[in-house]
C-alpha cells in the first residue's frame, strides 16, 4: 500500500514539475487562436484608431513582405486598451505573431504562425553551408520565374524538407526564391480552399486572400498564387513587390 502510494506521489510531482518546466511556447493553451483573443485585440486596436486616428503597430519599410508589415504593437494597447497580450502572443510566450490585413479599408486581426520557424532556419542554415562550399544552390528544379525546389539529398535530409499548415492537416514544402528567401508553398492550402468555398476572383488576381478570409492565419513567408486556366493554384512570381 505504502509502495503505491509513494509511486503516486513520485508521478504526481513529475507530472507538476512536467507541467512547470514545459516552456511556455510549448503549452497547448498557447498554440491555439482563440476567437476570443481575437476578438479583444480586435476591440482593442479599433479603439486606438478611433482614439488617435492611426493603427497600433510597429514601424516597417517598403521591403517587408505584405504579411509581415502590419504587427501589432502591443506597447501601444497597454494599460490603457489591454491589460496584457493575450497569453497565444509571441511577446507573452505564444506563438502567434499578431497581425493586420485590409489596413486600408476595414482593418482585421490575424495572425502568423511562428512554428514553422526552427524547420525554415534549419533549412537556412544548410543552405548557407552548402554555398559556402559550392558557391552555388543546390537547385532541383525551377517551379517559376525566381522560385526553386532545392535538391533536399545535397542537404543531407533524407526527404524533402517540409512544416506543417496552419489551415489544413497536412504538409507543406520548403521552396527557394531567386534573393536566398525560404518560402513556405501553400498550394495545397489554397487547392483545399478553392474546393471548400465559392470564390468570385479576377484572371491573375492573387489569390492569398483566401488563406486568411477562411481562417485566422496569414501566409507568412509566401509568394503570390494566381487561379490557373485548370482552375488550380498556380505561382505568380510576376506579381511579387520586393
Amino acid at each position: 500500500m505504502m509502495n503505491r502510494l509513494f509511486g503516486s506521489f513520485i508521478l504526481l510531482v513529475v507530472l507538476l514539475l512536467s507541467g512547470c518546466m514545459f516552456p511556455d511556447d510549448q503549452r497547448a493553451e498557447n498554440r491555439i487562436p482563440y476567437p476570443d483573443q481575437l476578438q479583444s485585440v480586435q476591440h482593442a486596436v479599433e479603439q486606438f484608431q478611433t482614439d488617435t486616428g492611426v493603427l497600433p503597430i510597429r514601424t516597417f519599410d517598403k521591403h517587408t513582405p505584405i504579411y509581415q508589415r502590419y504587427i501589432v504593437d502591443f506597447n501601444q494597447l497597454i494599460p490603457r486598451y489591454l491589460q496584457q497580450p493575450p497569453g497565444t502572443a509571441f511577446e507573452n510566450g505564444g506563438v502567434f505573431q499578431y497581425v493586420l490585413v485590409n489596413v486600408e479599408e476595414e482593418p482585421e486581426v490575424r495572425v502568423i504562425d511562428l512554428t514553422s520557424q526552427n524547420e525554415v532556419r534549419q533549412l537556412q542554415q544548410r543552405l548557407n553551408d552548402y554555398m559556402r562550399q559550392h558557391q552555388f544552390a543546390p537547385i532541383e528544379e525551377m517551379l517559376d520565374t525566381g522560385l526553386f525546389k532545392l535538391d533536399h539529398e545535397a542537404l543531407n535530409y533524407k526527404e524533402a524538407p517540409h512544416v506543417k499548415s496552419p489551415y489544413h492537416d497536412t504538409l507543406l514544402p520548403l521552396l527557394l526564391t531567386n534573393d536566398g528567401e525560404i518560402i513556405i508553398d501553400y498550394r495545397i492550402d489554397l487547392n483545399m480552399m478553392l474546393q471548400e468555398n465559392e470564390v468570385d476572383l479576377q484572371k491573375g488576381e492573387d489569390i492569398r486572400s483566401l488563406l486568411y478570409e477562411n481562417s485566422p492565419f496569414v501566409p507568412f513567408r509566401s509568394v503570390p498564387y494566381v487561379i490557373d486556366d485548370h482552375g488550380e493554384p498556380s505561382y505568380a512570381m510576376n506579381l511579387r513587390k520586393k
